[in-house]
């Protein structure tokens, strides 16, 4: 009789859990020890509106070494599309890549209109979840970017960084609660605070994500190697500027992105090389490229 209602309260919590998205819940393919290889994807109604798009873009990850994707969600299309996000994120769960909802904003580090909507948009993902527990979003990437507003342009300019801790915090006050993972794209320009800015923003998230770019291009004149150094040193100097001073114990990981305008046909081989020269740093979290659609446009 004991063992039958321990059965039932555990039959129950695991329906809730499904349900209504207990934290742990959500899938995680990228598992602890394992270096993260993203892959971002904009546009998505037009990258899944293709024949065998979904597909298409499973198999790239799967060729590429990848697992974990970035998938643009905009407020406007994510009613419409959602078939087509629960056929993807079903097929990239079954390939061992995990989800995230990239949502993208300007302005959403002022309190007010823009950092509601932005929430809004987190609670809608928790919603999609709740409809579809089998095909849920594993995590929230945010693409927050004030320092693309005038007043914000500048060396030296991170009076915004405060303001960006805090969307950075009220999305996870969301997304964890759900079960998701929270990662934030972050420009070099934020390393360069001071040890209170960085440590203000590396502890307002768990994960950070480098846009380390426009450091080479294909037309430089620039050997393989040369282009694989370059990465690598500045690699290093961001990690280090990044942490250092910083000793406290839940501050963020960083993974280091590269975009395919910079290296063109060479971007593997330089992402090869980021994790050989890295990944014995404790702060390193891997890898991701910019972006699925470049590479769409090249095949056609």
């Amino acid at each position: 009789m004991i063992r039958t209602g321990i059965f039932g309260v555990l039959t129950c919590f695991v329906a809730l859990a499904c349900a209504f998205g207990v934290p742990g819940q959500a899938v995680r393919s990228v598992q602890s020890g394992q270096l993260v290889h993203g892959l971002w994807v904009w546009k998505s109604a037009e990258v899944l509106g293709a024949t065998r798009g979904a597909e298409g873009l499973r198999d790239f990850c799967g060729a590429q070494g990848i697992n974990e994707v970035y998938v643009s969600v905009s407020a406007r299309s994510e009613a419409g599309e959602e078939r087509d996000l629960v056929h993807l994120i079903g097929i990239l769960h079954r390939a061992k890549v995990h989800v995230e909802a990239l949502l993208s904003s300007a302005d959403a580090d002022e309190a007010g209109k823009h950092r509601d909507t932005l929430l809004e948009h987190v609670r809608g993902i928790v919603e999609f979840n709740r409809r579809h527990p089998g095909e849920r979003f594993d995590g929230i990437h945010l693409d927050v970017e004030p320092q693309q507003r005038p007043e914000n342009k500048g060396p030296g300019n991170l009076r915004f960084v405060p303001g960006l801790a805090e969307v950075f915090q009220a999305v996870r006050g969301v997304a964890e609660p759900a079960g998701m993972t929270v990662n934030a794209d972050i420009q070099n320009k934020l390393l360069k605070g001071d040890l209170a800015e960085r440590k203000m923003l590396l502890m307002s998230v768990p994960r950070v994500t480098l846009m380390m770019y426009e450091l080479s291009s294909p037309a430089d004149g620039e050997s393989a190697e040369q282009k694989a150094d370059k990465a690598v040193r500045a690699s290093q100097k961001f990690l280090e500027m990044a942490y250092d001073g910083l000793n406290e114990r839940n501050v963020a990981e960083m993974a280091i992105a590269l975009r395919t305008p910079d290296y063109g046909s060479l971007l593997p081989q330089m992402l090869k090389t980021l994790d050989e020269a890295n990944r014995a740093n404790p702060h390193y979290l891997g890898w991701a490229r910019h972006s699925y659609n470049d590479v769409l446009q090249a095949e056609h």
